[in-house]
């Protein structure tokens, strides 16, 4: 690309960098996956290339490892969704000033569910129901806060001007909070989504004690059967997965800054 000032003259051409250039120039892109890749590698190479008793090949069977891997992940999908849908308009009709005093009242309670360990939390709605319905809930309870403590204190946070020039130009309060408020207010309630999953990702190790299934029940039986091997595996794919979903859920919140920045 080549400059011309306004005298006529053509400046140099300016060089763009490189896409390897731009990558290396921002490793948080490309470390993280970097490193759970490694990391992989290294266990499960370090455990399948050893020998293996009955019961570890049993438990480490693939078919059986990726069974559980995906209700990890549907159990990680469905508590987040569950969250979004119940804790973003909550937060939307709490950060009106009008509802100040119940806000304030429903981040006390939440907080205080925040607070509670979350297998007892688990073990107490397995005994209403076992299974599924009763770990999304917990899971859902463990995650809440934070998706809604973000959207409230990132809608509140949006500059009272801009609100105002934009009442000032004849929009209604629905227009101005779907035009104006919550594009400024979304990298604030993308952050809170982003620690819901992380959150969801590792409690949802817990949800195999009421017949939930996950990477937990992995853990478990690695445990009741005194294998190292297949906890090493389990602990592994755990981890990766909890650092990917962050790795992810950084990449949209970083895109969503971008482009309200």
């Amino acid at each position: 690309m080549v400059i011309v000032t306004p005298t006529g003259r053509a400046d140099a051409p300016v060089q763009r960098p490189s896409r390897r250039r731009r990558l290396l120039a921002q490793p948080d892109l490309w470390v993280t996956p970097l490193l759970v890749a490694a990391g992989l590698v290294v266990a499960f190479g370090t455990v399948y290339a050893g020998s293996l008793d009955s019961i570890e090949r049993r438990a480490l069977d693939p078919a059986n490892v990726l069974g559980q891997l995906s209700q990890h992940l549907v159990l990680t999908l469905y508590s987040t969704l569950l969250v979004l849908v119940v804790a973003l308009p909550l937060g939307l009709v709490l950060s009106r000033s009008r509802f100040a005093v119940v806000a304030r009242a429903v981040t006390v309670i939440g907080g205080f569910a925040q607070s509670l360990p979350a297998f007892g939390v688990l073990i107490l709605l397995g005994f209403w129901r076992f299974g599924l319905l009763s770990a999304v809930l917990g899971l859902t309870l463990a995650a809440f806060l934070p998706v809604l403590r973000n959207t409230v204190v990132g809608l509140r946070a949006v500059d009272g001007g801009l609100v105002e020039a934009a009442r000032g130009m004849g929009m209604s309060a629905r227009q101005c909070l779907r035009l104006v408020e919550i594009p400024l207010a979304v990298p604030v309630i993308v952050a809170g989504v982003r620690v819901a999953l992380v959150l969801n990702v590792g409690t949802a190790t817990l949800a195999s004690y009421i017949g939930a299934g996950g990477l937990g029940a992995l853990i478990q039986q690695a445990l009741l059967l005194n294998r190292l091997t297949v906890l090493a595996v389990a602990g592994s794919l755990v981890a990766a997965l909890a650092l990917l979903v962050d790795w992810l859920a950084g990449l949209v919140e970083r895109a969503v800054a971008a482009r309200t920045g």
